[in-house]
């Protein structure tokens, strides 16, 4: 990444490239000091690790809504990754900009859970579907619905009944249910964090009121 420090006129003090670490940025900004020096920089994947760390490190940290931010450096002739630089050091000291909303690290990890268990369930049906469509080649037909839980238990007797099934499902369906143990327990991660939490508690006891047998009475 390229760094720009400018003054309060905007005149260039000091241009460089170092890399995306919180260590080499605080090193390279080694001669300015952190309670005289407001760093800015562009929404997106490192904002959170940028924003945290150099915060820690004593600098006044901005982080600037990346879409408002390409708008004004659209303007520019050549864009580059010095003249964006040059760029977002102006536009933050003139003060147009809009601070993109950082979340807390807490709400990352649970982003991440939550994201870990459905990359693994999505994986769990597209091989599911897989065996779906090699059992049609042979003739062979699944309900359109089988529990997750079940599917195992379903088709492997299928299988195995078909030598040459065998050999080609066999390691599948291994492979899947090693996923569908993954996914089960990132669910149960997900849950034990859900039960901690007096929100998702709620939406949690009004979806169970909504899809719950309604009770008639006569009178």
């Amino acid at each position: 990444m390229t760094v720009c420090v400018i003054d309060a006129d905007g005149k260039h003090v000091f241009e460089g490239a170092v890399a995306c670490e919180i260590e080499d940025i605080v090193v390279c900004l080694r001669d300015v000091p952190p309670g005289q020096c407001r760093i800015g920089f562009e929404s997106g994947a490192m904002s959170q690790h940028l924003y945290f760390g150099l915060q820690a490190a004593g600098f006044d940290v901005v982080c600037m809504e990346a879409r408002q931010l390409n708008a004004a450096l659209s303007a520019m002739r050549n864009k580059t990754d010095k003249t964006d630089a040059r760029g977002i050091a102006q536009v933050l000291r003139s003060g147009w900009f809009s601070k993109a909303f950082i979340k807390s690290r807490e709400a990352h990890a649970y982003r991440a859970l939550l994201s870990s268990r459905k990359t693994v369930q999505k994986k769990c049906i597209d091989l599911a579907n897989e065996v779906r469509g090699l059992f049609r080649i042979f003739g062979l037909r699944l309900p359109s619905r089988v529990d997750q839980g079940s599917f195992d238990e379903r088709v492997k007797p299928m299988i195995e009944a078909d030598p040459d099934l065998s050999r080609a499902l066999l390691p599948l369906l291994d492979a899947r249910a090693m996923l569908y143990k993954t996914y089960r327990e990132l669910d149960r991660r997900v849950k034990q964090a859900a039960s901690h939490d007096a929100v998702c508690l709620r939406f949690m006891a009004m979806r169970a009121s909504l899809t719950s047998p309604t009770q008639s009475s006569l009178s």
